[in-house]
């Protein structure tokens, strides 16, 4: 599959790196920790005050240390509507509450927030008890603060290694990275991502070239996490002029790759949603960020994703001329 668009170093400049922050932060490091909980015996009247105070628009509901619930302010206009703002908050809170976990990717968030339409996730941690809560606005804020630290520029001053394939003469030059992905280890979702863009740093790739590369690893890795029953491998094949990527699993295979391909389209279970991925964006957003991309599958059989970054002759490893 050829993609339509190769994304600019003018659109990595506006965009990407916001984008690429997103898969480095964990929700953990944006939430808000200092959350008021409501307690399911409160009266929604006294929930307005609590949201005008602290000028929130929505609330966890606890008992006895578990989240049951979330109340908004929708849960509050409907109360004042029916006339009944002295009901407690166990009428009219939403039970079925979706959360995310704090040591998840933002991303996941992001994804959550784009397909629920929700204003506010509950965030717990690796127990299942409320850590915190977050909103676009906790996202908003997290990324300008980390916007204001650029690490790249002293991550590449720190090592050498970009010498490789100025010092090496052969004919075709390249360097293999490869890595094991574990079905269901959501706590190291996005290792080998991480640890993939800051070789390709080190090996003097422009922000672009990693950026792309990271957030495309990054949801390659996360379906194997998710979907390959036995998890699999990532393999990266490294050259001066262009980065091949491939991710090989024995899993279940996909049996309609054009409907895998429909933004939104997922098969993962819902204890896997219930935790804050499968959301159906990984092939899309891969998509986006690489130049060409295939995908073969046979159902029972496993699945094997190639994909493959082109770097012009600015960006190739071994020049060190090109701009961060």
């Amino acid at each position: 599959m050829r993609k339509d668009r190769v994304i600019t170093d003018g659109a990595a400049n506006l965009i990407s790196r916001v984008e690429e922050l997103a898969y480095e932060l964990t929700i953990g490091e944006v939430m808000s920790r200092n959350v008021k909980t409501i307690a399911p015996g409160t009266k929604m009247g006294d929930v307005m005050e609590t949201f005008r105070h602290a000028r929130i628009s929505g609330a966890p509901v606890v008992s006895n240390g578990d989240l049951i619930g979330i109340v908004s302010l929708e849960d509050l206009i409907r109360a004042l509507r029916e006339s009944n703002i002295q009901a407690p908050v166990g009428e009219y809170m939403t039970r079925q509450v979706m959360t995310v976990k704090a040591a998840s990717p933002l991303i996941e968030a992001l994804k959550v927030f784009d397909q629920r339409h929700i204003g506010r996730l509950p965030v717990v941690d690796e127990n299942n008890k409320l850590a915190g809560i977050i909103t676009k606005g906790d996202i908003t804020s997290g990324v300008m603060r980390s916007l204001q630290y650029d690490y790249q520029e002293e991550e590449v001053r720190k090592y050498r290694a970009r010498h490789l394939f100025e010092d090496i003469i052969s004919d075709r030059t390249s360097l293999t990275l490869r890595y094991k992905v574990k079905h269901g280890e959501f706590a190291l979702g996005g290792n080998a991502s991480s640890h993939i863009k800051k070789a390709l740093l080190r090996l003097g790739a422009s922000p672009q070239i990693a950026r792309r590369c990271g957030i495309a690893i990054y949801e390659a890795e996360m379906n194997l996490i998710i979907h390959a029953t036995r998890g699999g491998n990532i393999r990266i094949e490294i050259e001066p002029n262009q980065i091949l990527m491939e991710t090989l699993d024995d899993g279940p295979g996909i049996a309609d790759i054009a409907l895998a391909m429909t933004p939104g389209y997922s098969t993962a279970p819902d204890s896997i949603r219930e935790l804050g991925f499968g959301a159906g964006m990984g092939l899309k957003n891969i998509h986006r960020c690489v130049d060409d991309m295939y995908l073969d599958s046979t159902p029972g059989r496993g699945t094997r994703l190639e994909m493959r970054i082109n770097m012009q002759s600015q960006e190739q490893l071994g020049d060190t001329t090109h701009k961060s």
